[in-house]
């Protein structure tokens, strides 16, 4: 093996990523197919993240995997935004001026209706709303995309993994090719994909991780079908490592990393190994990958 540097763009920041390639004499470890691209937060560069909007331009952009975020207001209803305030994304501090600090969970799905979630964006986006869950998925059956829905702070929510295992079986998501084909439900911690896990043994799970280590995988796999890891410290030996290991559906454990927009770094890692990519610029990427030689794949 040999070292190769390339520059990868994450989110707002540059950094020098080392990422270990395999000779020419060795077969690329995605044998160039199956490499999938995420939208993630449906797109956050292209349209205002986690919403309604977001889903349809990744349609339109040719994206089929999304990636979001479910949180619960304060009576219960289940909507999809990423911080635990409602400041960044909204106009929460105009229209609730003595609520501080505006979290999520303190506000009613009345409330939160209210509130405009686009216009941060720019003025062609004012008036998008923050979905419910039941309208995030509803979108996202009817483009015929497909998700991979992160439980968020489930250590503020009680019950979080629960709840939304509920809702995406009253939804219908949790039978037939939804839960197979177009569904991943992730989270940070494994205690909250043991709970999916044993409220829905269908349903494909993923392990979001900051810190990568080989000796956990094993641990891993008996949870998680893939390992959604950020990309600082992946490794061509960790790819390994996780591919000789089997998930909970008895598949190749996979491993997709975060947050990934360099589209030059993204063919890259695909020759170390990896799986896929949640990236904010999904389209150019999945564009570097195709003329690269890698198919769109599945998630699953």
């Amino acid at each position: 093996m040999f070292a190769r540097v390339v520059l990868c763009v994450a989110g707002l920041g540059l950094s020098l990523v080392a990422v270990l390639l395999v000779t020419s004499t060795e077969t690329d470890a995605t044998s160039r197919e199956g490499v999938v691209t995420v939208a993630h937060r449906a797109g956050s560069r292209a349209a205002p993240e986690n919403t309604l909007a977001a889903v349809d331009t990744a349609r339109a952009q040719g994206i089929d995997w999304l990636e979001n975020d479910v949180q619960r207001t304060k009576d219960g209803t289940l909507v999809v935004i990423h911080d635990k305030t409602l400041t960044r994304t909204t106009d929460v501090e105009e229209k609730f001026p003595k609520r501080a600090p505006w979290k999520v969970g303190d506000f009613t799905w009345a409330e939160i209706s209210t509130l405009d979630a686009g216009g941060w964006k720019g003025q062609q986006w004012a008036g998008e709303k923050i979905p419910t869950l039941q309208q995030y998925m509803r979108r996202v059956d009817s483009n015929g995309q497909k998700l991979v829905l992160e439980i968020k702070w489930p250590e503020i929510y009680p019950q979080l993994a629960e709840d939304t295992v509920r809702e995406l079986g009253r939804l219908g998501w949790l039978k037939g090719d939804r839960v197979t084909d177009r569904l991943v439900i992730q989270a940070f911690d494994t205690g909250t994909l043991r709970t999916v896990r044993a409220k829905a043994p269908q349903a494909r799970t993923a392990l979001l991780s900051r810190e990568p280590t080989v000796k956990d995988l094993a641990v891993y796999a008996k949870v998680a079908d893939k390992i959604n890891m950020k990309y600082l410290k992946v490794s061509p030996r960790y790819f390994k490592a996780a591919h000789a290991l089997k998930g909970p559906h008895g598949q190749r454990l996979k491993v997709f990393l975060w947050t990934v927009d360099d589209p030059e770094s993204a063919v890259e890692f695909a020759r170390g190994g990896a799986d896929g990519f949640i990236s904010n610029r999904p389209d150019r990427l999945q564009r570097a990958l195709t003329a690269a030689g890698y198919t769109d794949g599945t998630a699953h």
